[in-house]
């Protein structure tokens, strides 16, 4: 699944070697003088995962190489590039530093020769020797470094050049942290790659990044190198299809030329939010881009600033007349900077607008109606085979290139159609529960209503599934009694599985029956919003407990024999509130999960994997499961990859990704664990419990262990902790208002040594269960 192999790693100390160390130290710490070692010495160096912000371009063509660069932060030294999939290869060509390659007197130098090629373009004599006039002495030439973005800059356009200049010699706009550092790729691409999504990493000494959207294309690609400038002479249009890559900086606009021809289809996709969902210091949260196509005029034809739900906007155009069309390319309100980076296909791509209905029966054959653009097609084909999740999607080969990727949905109940007139309590359909109902709210202002029979303390679930499928509905439900009295209502409905969904606008209503007789739902869009794409699959039936696992972060970096923190987060359905335990599937030997239940009623854990005691030299792909009694069934899941995403300074997402990838450095022996006697550990609500954890590994010589708990709960403290060979105890106490009785989680402890008044870690221990019991 990876490419590439592993170069110059280094050995990190494990638990054990850092025991043993300071217990040399403190062996010998009578002997030394006071101030012979610094203060420093027993600390831990702080942790720096390397960290990735963006990559420009974000993906390439099949068949072809060529420069990248990533923008990002403690990527120096970088050893490796990952890549999800085959067929894809990268190499490290340069890094440059986060103050840039260039001194000041290089900068100056770099104004100064731009400066000349601007003035010797300018459009009259006269005003090129007015600016002449100013320079009385032949300038000082100071070489420049030997970068390709410095080579041949007598052939760049106006707005290259401001680009360069603003990148190279501007000290009023430094480059955010996050992404000051640049590392730049010479990127390969089979020409039989699977085109799509992928996931590109970096590997330094610290281990490996975090990931990014990176693509596999099937068409000519094209740079906003390529992009117009208004200063300029017109740059030669460019032939269609093609996809264009650009780099959004304040104010800018790119501007594309493009031939085309009458009668074209054209289909317009820019993907960004796409590339990266959330950014933490910009509000709304992402580059939210804007497409508009002027014709030969210059007159604006087409804009689009969205696609129905998603920030990225999608245009269709029928093209008028042959003749070279612009396209334009910005930011909504103007911002901009280096992670504001775009993909935009043009041309008369597949694109499906649409299918119907949204879903089918497991294991059924289902074949569904398409619509939208340039299809061969009118219906495809659902993969309904068991063993998948709920939520599928796919893309669906036309001709030589796929369509754009739509989700639909997968479940075991009855299905039926919706059936007009339905639009009264007077005129209703009636359903039989459970059932999967597949209907349109089919024109603005339109209503669905469904009729069904229930019995006295029934508990009936109405659920809508249609904006996580790409529906635009933004539904409204309502649970009415024979005489249209409303009983419960709801407008939308959370789902925070759904990471990339900032409106949730499903509707979900649970509801007790009070007593037997006819009922009614009533289905309708809250804007009064209506047309054929707003579909929805509406679930009448009994409660279905169920849950959906995620396990943040995606990319973890530990030492061998060590341990790492794990959050993993449950989005319970229906009202199931049982235990969920997690385990490792197919992992390798040496792998250790501790920690690894979910209590009943808890949405989050905070759990450990502690990695092998000998080194591995690749990354390894691994996955984890939940495994839950719901009804006396054993239910499975896969417990996904995601990442804590900040939006806007504030707001966090589990944006979902394709692996959960493990590198394991250093070398050495093996670390021990730690183990409570007794666990679970229990705890009065309102007292104290003595723990005893056993570390075989501890020295006699190793004074002063400290304790502390990572990231506490409410309401829990540790105190007293004292060591003896092989053995830390401690005191466990509980507030009396918190936690509550039955409250059940994980402790991650931390180890500390105090020698001769240095503090310093020994590392985390893998998690510990505990539970708050009566007193």
């Amino acid at each position: 699944m990876y490419i590439n192999a592993f170069t110059n790693r280094s050995p990190a100390m494990n638990l054990t070697g850092r025991l043993c160390l300071l217990a040399l130290l403190a062996s010998a710490a009578s002997i030394l003088t006071p101030g012979a070692f610094a203060p420093t010495a027993l600390a831990l160096p702080q942790e720096r995962n390397p960290y990735i912000g963006y990559v420009f371009p974000a993906g390439g063509r099949q068949g072809t190489t060529f420069e990248a660069k990533i923008g990002g932060q403690f990527i120096r030294g970088i050893q490796n590039v990952f890549v999800t999939g085959a067929g894809v290869t990268a190499t490290i060509t340069r890094y440059e530093g986060p103050n840039g390659p260039l001194t000041r007197q290089q900068q100056q130098e770099l104004r100064r020769r731009v400066q000349e090629i601007v003035q010797a373009r300018l459009p009259n004599r006269a005003a090129r020797s007015a600016v002449q006039k100013t320079d009385t002495q032949p300038p000082r030439v100071i070489p420049l470094p030997d970068l390709p973005d410095l080579q041949h800059l007598e052939l760049l356009n106006g707005r290259q050049l401001r680009k360069i200049v603003e990148k190279y010699a501007n000290p009023d706009k430094r480059t955010k942290p996050p992404i000051a550092e640049t590392a730049f790729l010479q990127v390969s691409i089979d020409g039989g790659a699977t085109p799509g999504d992928r996931e590109i990493r970096l590997l330094t000494a610290a281990g490996l990044s975090n990931a990014l959207v990176f693509q596999v294309g099937q068409l000519p690609e094209a740079s906003d190198r390529d992009a117009d400038d208004a200063a300029e002479a017109p740059t030669a249009p460019l032939n269609l299809p093609i996809a264009l890559n650009g780099q959004i900086m304040p104010g800018e606009v790119d501007r594309f030329r493009l031939a085309a021809r009458k009668g074209q289809h054209l289909v317009l996709q820019l993907e960004a939010r796409h590339l990266i969902p959330y950014i933490a210091d910009a509000v709304p949260g992402w580059f939210q881009g804007l497409i508009s196509l002027h014709d030969p005029a210059g007159n604006e034809i087409a804009f689009a600033d969205h696609y129905r739900s998603d920030q990225d906007p999608v245009l269709f155009c029928d093209i008028p007349s042959d003749g070279v069309y612009t396209l334009d390319v910005r930011d909504s309100i103007y911002r901009g900077r280096e992670d504001f980076v775009y993909r935009c296909t043009v041309g008369e791509e597949p694109f499906i607008t649409q299918i119907f209905p949204l879903g089918g029966r497991l294991a059924a054959p289902t074949t569904v109606s398409a619509i939208g653009w340039n299809l061969p097609f009118d219906k495809v084909t659902l993969d309904t085979k068991p063993g998948g999740e709920p939520l599928r999607d796919s893309a669906w080969l036309c001709k030589l290139e796929d369509s754009n990727r739509l989700p639909y949905a997968v479940d075991d109940l009855p299905e039926a159609a919706e059936v007009e007139p339905n639009d009264t309590i007077k005129q209703p359909q009636k359903v039989t529960l459970p059932v999967i109902i597949n209907g349109r709210i089919s024109k603005p202002g339109d209503v669905d209503v469904f009729r069904f029979d229930a019995k006295a303390g029934d508990q009936v679930v109405a659920e809508v599934n249609a904006r996580r499928l790409g529906s635009p509905l933004d539904s409204l439900l309502r649970l009415m009694d024979s005489s249209g009295k409303v009983l419960a209502w709801n407008d939308d409905t959370e789902d925070k599985s759904m990471g990339l969904l900032t409106h949730s606008a499903d509707s979900y209503i649970s509801f007790k029956i009070p007593a037997a007789g006819t009922y009614f739902v009533q289905l309708s869009d809250a804007q009064h919003h209506g047309g054929e794409e707003y579909a929805y699959r509406l679930r009448l039936s009994p409660p279905r407990p169920d849950f959906a696992l995620r396990v943040t972060p995606s990319t973890i970096n530990e030492g061998n024999g060590r341990p790492a923190i794990l959050t993993a987060y449950a989005f319970r359905k229906d009202g199931f509130d049982g235990d969920i335990d997690l385990a490792l599937k197919g992992a390798p030997d040496g792998f250790l999960l501790s920690g690894g239940r979910i209590p009943a009623g808890r949405d989050k854990v905070r759990l450990t994997l502690t990695a092998p005691p000998q080194r591995i030299d690749d990354p390894v792909a691994l996955q984890m499961e939940g495994h839950a009694q719901v009804d006396g069934v054993t239910v499975t899941h896969e417990a996904f990859p995601a990442d804590n995403m900040m939006q806007a300074f504030a707001y966090m997402h589990l944006v979902p990704k394709r692996v959960f990838i493990v590198d394991v450095m250093g070398a050495g022996r093996k670390a021990p664990g730690a183990t409570v006697d007794g666990a679970p550990i229990r705890v009065p609500a309102g007292g104290s419990a003595p723990v005893k954890l056993l570390i075989p590994a501890l020295p006699a010589s190793l004074k002063n262990v400290q304790l502390e708990i990572d990231d506490p709960p409410a309401g829990l403290t540790l105190s007293d902790a004292a060591s003896a060979p092989g053995v830390v105890t401690f005191i466990l106490k509980a507030k009396p208002d918190a936690p509550k009785v039955g409250y059940a989680d994980n402790l991650i402890l931390e180890i500390f040594s105090d020698v001769g008044g240095n503090r310093a870690s020994l590392g985390i221990l893998p998690a510990v269960s505990f539970q708050i019991v009566k007193p």
